[in-house]
This record gives structure tokens, sequence and C-alpha cells, in this order.
């Protein structure tokens, strides 16, 4: 599969701090918070999806098998 359009990751502002909320009665660490929160982001959910579809459809790594 060829990748024509590559788009740019996303880039925050430096020190750009996450508001986040850890979920209610079950144990959620702040990481886990943190990157739950930063999946709701459009721009990260979209670089996220554009990656894994370029990873899944590499065939450079069959051929060295």
């Amino acid at each position: 599969m060829k990748f024509d359009k590559v788009t740019k990751s996303p880039v925050f502002p430096p020190g750009h701090e996450w508001q986040f909320e850890k979920r209610k009665k079950v144990y959620e660490s702040d990481v886990t918070a943190m990157v739950r929160r930063m999946r709701e982001d459009d721009s990260i959910r979209e670089d996220q999806r554009v990656a894994w579809e370029r990873w899944r459809n590499d065939n450079s790594t069959l051929k060295n098998l």
C-alpha cells in the first residue's frame, strides 16, 4: 500500500498540560487517564490511525523472513 498523503503528527505548545480526570469507582493510574484523554483528541486519534494503517500494511518486514 502506497501512502501518497502522509499527515504531520500533531504538535502541541511547550508546557502543554493535559487535563484529565480519573475514572470513579475503579483503579486508574495517572498515566492511563492521561493516555485515555489524549486519545479523545481528534488530531492524535487520526495520527494514530494513520500510523497503525502504515504499520499494518508494511510489507518490508515480510521480505526479511
